[in-house]
C-alpha cells in the first residue's frame, strides 16, 4: 500500500472501501474512502483515521514513508467510527502521543472508546505549530456531529475538512483533475442531501467564518481531494446550503398498487411539461430514497403519490417521507396525489406530511385524488386544473 503524495511533506494516507454499499442508510454504489493525511514536518502530524477494519492499510501507507511509531501529533476532526475507529490500535502504538480535538470530540471519544487518552482540547481559532507549519483549527459543530471542526494550514492553504466537501467514491485516483468531474460532484450533491442537509443552516455560519481563508486545496475524510475545482464545490455547497433550487424543476414520487396512482403519476408529468416544466418520474419500487434525495437539493417541486391501504399510506411511501422530514428540505412546493378504493386516506395523510409545520412544512398545491379507475377524460380534466395552478405559480415568480 503506497501514499499518494499532495504536496511536499503531506501525504495522503487513508483506505479504500471499495465493497461499501450501504451508509447510514443510503446507498453508496460507488463505495467510499476513509481519508487520512500525514504532514512531516519538525513534528509529524496525523490527520485523522479510518474505520477500524481499514487500519492496517493506514499504516501501511503510512510506513512507506515513514515509520508510524514517530508519529508526534495526532488530530481528529471527528468521532464517527468511520474516521475514528482505527484509534484504538493507534493509540496501542503510540501511547504518549498527544491527541489534539476539541471539548465536544474528547466527550465522545471517551464515550466509544472507554480510555482516557492524552487529550488535548483545542478551540476555534487555535493554532498549533509542527514547525515549518501552522495547523488552525476551526470547530463545526452539527456539520454533521457536535464534535465535527476543521482543520487549516495557512503555509499551504490546505482545508482538511472532515465531513464537509466529501463523496462516496472509492476509486485509485485522489484528485478532482484526475477523475470525472461531473461523477465527483454528482456524489458530493448525494452526500449533502443524504447528510448534511439537516444542518443547512450550520453549513451557512461555517462558510462565512471559512470565507476569510485563502484555500488552494480541500481534503475531505471521504472521496476525491478538491484542487483545481475548489471554487465549484464551495459554490455547490452555498447552493445547497441556503436552499437554492430549480424553480421549473419537479420530482414526481410515487408507488401503486393497480396503476391507478401511476396513471396519476404520468398525468402530472404531462402537467408539468405543457407548462415548460421539467419533471422527473420516481417509482419508489425502482428509485431508492437516498437517490431521490439528490435530485430533492435542487428540485422545487416535490409531488408525491400513494393509493390507500388499510386506511393509510403504502410502506415505501411512508418510509419516504419520515426520510424526506428528517432531512428537512426548506422552501419547496408539495402536491399530495393519489387513488383510493372507498375510505381515501392516503391524500389527507399525504397533505398533512408535506404540508404541516411539524411535519416537512411545504407549501402546497391543491391535493389531486380520485376514487378507483380514472379513465382519460378524468385524467385530462385534472390535468387542465393542474396546468392552471402551476400558471399561476410561475406567473407570481417573475
Amino acid at each position: 500500500m503506497k501514499a499518494r503524495k499532495l504536496r511536499e511533506g503531506i501525504y495522503w494516507v487513508g483506505g479504500i472501501d471499495w465493497n461499501l454499499r450501504n451508509f447510514h442508510g443510503y446507498m453508496t454504489q460507488r463505495g467510499s474512502t476513509y481519508n487520512a493525511y500525514l504532514i512531516i514536518d519538525e513534528k509529524i502530524t496525523l490527520i485523522d483515521n479510518v474505520k477500524s477494519y481499514l487500519y492496517d492499510e493506514m499504516i501501511a501507507r503510512i510506513s512507506d514513508i515513514i515509520d508510524p511509531s514517530k508519529i508526534d501529533i495526532l488530530i481528529q476532526n471527528h468521532v464517527e467510527m468511520d474516521h475514528s475507529g482505527g484509534l484504538p490500535r493507534l493509540m496501542k502504538l503510540l501511547p504518549n502521543t498527544k491527541l489534539y480535538t476539541n471539548a465536544q470530540a474528547i466527550k465522545g471519544l471517551k464515550a466509544h472508546y472507554k480510555e482516557d487518552w492524552n487529550f488535548v482540547e483545542v478551540k476555534s481559532g487555535d493554532t498549533i505549530n509542527i514547525g515549518k507549519r501552522d495547523l488552525t483549527f476551526l470547530t463545526t459543530p452539527m456539520v454533521h456531529w457536535p464534535d465535527n471542526m476543521f482543520t487549516y494550514c495557512p503555509q499551504e492553504t490546505i482545508l482538511f475538512s472532515n465531513d464537509g466537501f466529501g463523496q462516496h467514491i472509492a476509486s485509485s485516483e485522489r484528485l478532482d483533475t484526475e477523475f470525472p468531474l461531473n461523477i465527483i460532484l454528482e456524489e458530493a450533491k448525494k452526500y449533502y442531501a443524504n447528510i448534511v442537509l439537516p444542518y443547512s443552516k450550520q453549513v451557512q455560519n461555517v462558510l462565512n467564518a471559512a470565507s476569510g481563508l485563502e484555500i488552494s486545496m480541500i481534503c475531505p475524510s471521504h472521496g476525491i481531494i478538491w484542487t483545481e475545482h475548489v471554487p465549484k464545490i464551495v459554490a455547490a455547497y452555498k447552493d445547497w446550503a441556503y436552499y437554492v433550487s430549480d424553480s421549473k424543476t419537479a420530482l414526481v414520487i410515487y408507488d401503486t398498487m393497480w396503476k391507478s396512482t401511476e396513471k396519476m403519476a404520468m398525468m402530472i408529468m404531462e402537467a408539468f411539461e405543457n407548462v415548460g416544466m421539467h419533471p422527473r418520474l420516481c417509482n419508489l419500487q425502482e428509485t431508492h430514497i437516498s437517490d431521490i434525495m439528490t435530485e430533492i437539493v435542487s428540485a422545487r417541486y416535490i409531488c408525491v403519490g400513494s393509493p390507500t391501504l388499510n386506511s393509510s399510506i403504502l410502506p415505501t411511501v411512508a418510509a419516504f417521507l419520515y426520510y424526506l422530514k428528517g432531512l428537512s428540505p426548506k422552501d419547496r412546493i408539495g402536491l399530495a396525489f393519489g387513488s383510493y378504493g372507498w375510505g381515501g386516506q392516503s391524500i389527507p395523510i399525504l397533505q398533512n406530511l408535506l404540508g404541516d409545520p411539524k411535519e416537512c412544512g411545504f407549501e402546497m398545491l391543491e391535493p389531486i385524488k380520485y376514487q378507483y379507475i380514472p379513465d382519460q377524460a378524468a385524467l385530462d380534466e385534472m390535468r387542465l386544473k393542474l396546468e392552471a395552478e402551476l400558471k399561476t405559480k410561475l406567473e407570481n415568480q417573475k
